[in-house]
């Protein structure tokens, strides 16, 4: 395959991702399965245990992949997480800034396979500052467990670049990376999207968006890749159980991060991980912007 002339990089023929740029381009979605990204049984395993544990330090409530939560939740003072319509008990929770729990987290964003993905989501910087646009915006876990309602009707529906303003283009501004911990089935709660969606450059209309929305299926290790042009959100999950991921989401680098990484990284061990320099690139650490002190240089009084 001729690399300039499709546009595809050295290391998507290296990684043989073509098939996976097709269904990007054509579906706005893939999903790679575990033997191709290269990680094991027992590195899921280490990243399961550490969100287990982590979820259980910050709620006092013990939770395991067979039972879910083994306790009562509530929301403090009401406060649902994405059910602002749903009066029940609460079905899923949100564990932020999992690049400072664990190595697992941190190697997960530098994986080569979805790192090669994501930058032909993104393309390259042009300019005086030349090179690869991506950057890491968040990476953070989504737990969810036993409900009927999740997101409702509209299956919370969404683009994530929805911030930016519309039309949008052909080059994603953000992009997700959903490695899933467990199974991924319908009855599970897997991710609801939307084939083709990339295409509209706008928002979801409902109700047609939920009534031509499909489960991302697919088993644990897998990952599932889409830009932020693609609708999607999640079926409610009617099984027992945990249904468990880790999600890094990348911007692009003109995008506001959801998480102030050059801040909140600087003085965590960012550097244990499997690539240090793409990892201290995906952070944003030597961005000229924002600046946090004077950046260019000033002249002098002359004596």
């Amino acid at each position: 395959m001729n690399v300039q002339a499709n546009q595809l990089s050295a290391e998507i023929v290296e990684h043989e991702l073509e098939p996976y740029i097709l269904q990007l381009e054509s579906d706005g979605l893939t999903i790679v399965p575990p033997e191709v990204t290269g990680v094991s049984e027992a590195f899921l395993d280490r990243c399961t245990e550490v969100l287990l544990e982590r979820f259980e330090a910050l709620t006092g409530c013990p939770i395991s992949l067979e039972e879910g939560p083994e306790g009562k939740l509530a929301w403090p003072d009401g406060d649902g997480f994405l059910q602002e319509d749903n009066p029940k008990a609460p079905t899923q929770a949100l564990l932020q800034q999992l690049l400072q729990m664990d190595r697992c987290f941190r190697d997960l964003c530098v994986n080569p396979v979805v790192d090669a993905l994501i930058n032909h989501l993104m393309g390259a910087r042009r300019g005086l500052e030349a090179g690869r646009a991506r950057r890491l915006s968040s990476v953070n876990s989504f737990l969810k467990w036993q409900g009927d309602f999740g997101y409702g009707p509209s299956l919370g529906l969404h683009g994530d670049q929805g911030a930016n303003p519309l039309p949008w283009g052909t080059t994603a501004l953000t992009a997700n990376a959903t490695w899933c911990l467990t199974d991924y089935t319908r009855d599970n709660g897997a991710l609801a999207w939307v084939p083709g969606s990339h295409r509209s450059g706008g928002h979801p209309v409902q109700p047609a968006a939920a009534e031509s929305a499909v489960p991302a299926e697919c088993p644990r290790g897998s990952v599932i890749v889409f830009p932020g042009t693609t609708w999607h959100g999640a079926f409610p999950k009617h099984t027992k159980g945990l249904r468990l991921c880790a999600v890094a989401y990348y911007r692009h680098q003109s995008v506001l991060p959801q998480e102030n990484l050059p801040v909140t990284m600087r003085d965590e061990p960012w550097q244990d991980c499997d690539n240090p320099e793409m990892l201290a690139e995906l952070c944003g650490f030597k961005d000229a912007f924002p600046y946090t002190d004077q950046m260019t240089p000033l002249p002098k009084l002359a004596l």
